[in-house]
């Protein structure tokens, strides 16, 4: 006889340090997996307070308010018959961890600090947590009283411990915990734990996902077993963008996964899966063996079943969830999705009213551009798919009214409202650059402005010299390289005082009423691993959303949006010679894009 269990994992788009915004979207994820028969609802690592808090995570408030929202959550009519695995930190004995609350019916079950603590590469969790190093104890912990007076409960078990329900078992596995050599699913795994749930803050990088689905593959095809993998999705506040992908596999095979790149805040993903596939796959003498002599760990029961009985009016219409084919996305289209979310986050969290760039004519600042237009893409299709958030998001950001019907009828028609580029020549810049601009802002819809910056670098010169007496000269003029170099510099960094300017005032002279622009940056990873770029020209920008992006890499994209967006003005960037156009073109100058 089969056993059906119906499982709920999510992604979440928390952001840091929001409680409020934060407790509706748990609460909205645990409704939605309840609508769709969930016994058990797994989200992302630290989803109470947002995982990028940063050194927030060092205050007592910041304890104070995940215990608030926690009780919120566990208190709320629709968050009761459903197993609930909730990520937040918790201070034992004086000592900060980062846990999940395993919680049923206003009761806390377990809480299950994390063993294994990122600490590389964007990673810093050492500095706000301590690892919780005893493999298989379990501690008591006085609970809060604000969470205390709901579960009436004044202790609760604090450890690395199992769940026992009265049909499965099921335990946690936190992030990194996967990564390490000695990941907690193998042992659990040998002592009865047939279900594991894996929450994650783990951010976007290149083919990341690929390395992701073959790391649980491999857990589960080795031991079996049914694996929760929850991720937070959006950027959070700070400089990363997470990537979602929530996903349920089961024996080896993925039988759900939620997308990578989204900007819907809550996605719940459910699968139904019969228990006894993982009985029998595990039914191996080599695994029997192991597991006789295996580490046991402390259970902590639930009262409940997570699958339906036979005599369950669902069982006979509820289908079991098969084995998927996963489609990775390419780099390209990676860089073109992932960074236009990060990008769309940022700004409908700032406060701010669009985007500015300078736009040269250069290939670098025509990707920043090109991100953007992107971004504007998905908005539209979310605004077309009923999206109401991502709807009342472009119309604040649009200046619209509240009461306002308004929504976009392009991608290029909320281009035009958020997106402002500027070509800023001088007298040593051509025809061609200048009509490079023009055409892409044309073509995505950008406001454009065409201005020339002669008289402001001339007037700069002009106070070195009324001071000096000496008037430098470019090399091409019979200067020295020093004097070449100075007034090129001259050049590029003006353009950075003047984006400032007209990111502040461009808003209102379009009419809104108050508001400005960030100014987004266009210098590519290559240019700072080699400080090979101006400082405080377009490297200082208050985002740069190709920073971490090669060349190369930038080439391939524009040539995937030249095919894909419909694009063809981008192959004259592709073809074009790169040049800062600050001097005479035969002489030596700074990088493109200035």
């Amino acid at each position: 006889m089969g056993h059906l269990v119906t499982l709920a994992t999510c992604s979440l788009n928390q952001f840091a340090m929001d409680f409020t915004g934060n407790c509706e979207r748990i609460i909205e994820s645990i409704r939605k997996a309840k609508s769709e028969g969930a016994m058990l609802r797994v989200g992302p690592e630290l989803e109470v307070c947002g995982y990028g808090c940063l050194d927030h995570l060092l205050e007592s408030d910041t304890f104070l308010h995940s215990w608030e929202v926690l009780a919120t959550i566990i208190n709320h009519e629709d968050c009761q018959d459903i197993v609930l695995d909730v990520g937040m930190p918790v201070r034992h004995k004086n000592t900060r961890y980062n846990c999940r609350i395993i919680a049923y019916n206003r009761k806390i079950v377990l809480i299950r600090p994390k063993m294994s603590l990122a600490n590389d590469g964007n990673y810093r969790e050492m500095r706000y947590f301590t690892p919780w190093l005893k493999a298989g104890e379990v501690e008591e912990y006085y609970l809060e009283s604000i969470v205390g007076a709901i579960t009436k409960q004044e202790k609760v078990p604090f450890g690395d411990g199992i769940i026992s329900t009265i049909d499965t078992c099921f335990a946690c596995e936190t992030c990194e915990e996967l990564f390490s050599p000695m990941a907690p699913h193998g042992p659990m795994g040998l002592d009865g734990v047939e279900i594991f749930t894996n929450c994650n803050g783990s951010h976007h990088e290149l083919r990341k996902l690929n390395t992701r689905i073959s790391l649980i593959l491999e857990a589960t095809r080795k031991s079996g077993g049914i694996y929760l993998y929850a991720n937070q999705i959006g950027c959070d506040g700070d400089r990363l963008y997470y990537d979602g992908s929530a996903m349920i596999i089961v024996n080896g095979e993925i039988v759900a996964i939620n997308p990578q790149f989204s900007l819907t805040e809550v996605e719940v993903l459910t699968a139904t899966i019969d228990l006894e596939v993982v009985r029998t796959f595990r039914c191996s003498p080599s695994r029997g063996l192991q597991a006789q002599s295996s580490r046991k760990f402390q259970r902590f029961e639930i009262p409940t079943r997570l699958s339906m009985s036979v005599q369950h009016p669902e069982l006979r219409r509820r289908k079991e969830s098969d084995e998927i084919k996963v489609r990775f996305h390419s780099p390209e289209e990676e860089i073109s999705l992932g960074a236009a979310c990060w990008l769309w986050d940022y700004l409908r969290r700032s406060g701010v009213v669009g985007y500015f760039v300078p736009l040269s004519g250069g290939i670098d600042s025509c990707a920043t551009s090109v991100l953007v237009y992107s971004m504007c893409r998905l908005v539209y299709e979310a605004v077309c798919n009923g999206n109401e958030q991502v709807i009342k998001d472009a119309r604040r950001i649009a200046g619209e009214l509240e009461d306002s019907q308004w929504k976009p009828a392009s991608a290029e028609d909320f281009c035009n409202r958020i997106f402002h580029t500027c070509f800023m020549g001088s007298k040593n810049s051509s025809r061609e650059t200048r009509s490079r601009a023009k055409d892409l802002a044309t073509a995505i819809g950008a406001y454009h402005i065409d201005i020339d910056i002669d008289k402001v670098t001339t007037a700069i010169v002009d106070v070195f010299s009324s001071w000096s007496r000496w008037i430098p000269r470019f090399k091409s003029n019979g200067g020295g390289s020093t004097e070449n170099l100075a007034l090129q510099n001259i050049q590029a960094r003006s353009r950075m005082v003047l984006a400032y300017l007209f990111a502040q005032l461009v808003p209102t002279f379009r009419g809104r009423n108050g508001g400005a622009l960030l100014v987004l940056g266009s210098a590519n990873v290559d240019e700072s691993l080699r400080g090979y770029y101006t400082k405080y020209d377009c490297s200082a920008a208050d985002i740069n959303p190709i920073g971490g992006i090669s060349k190369t890499d930038l080439k391939r994209f524009i040539a995937h949006a030249k095919q894909n967006f419909n694009l063809p003005v981008l192959e004259s960037f592709l073809t074009a010679t790169p040049t800062a156009e600050l001097g005479k073109s035969l002489f030596p100058q700074l990088p493109s894009d200035p």
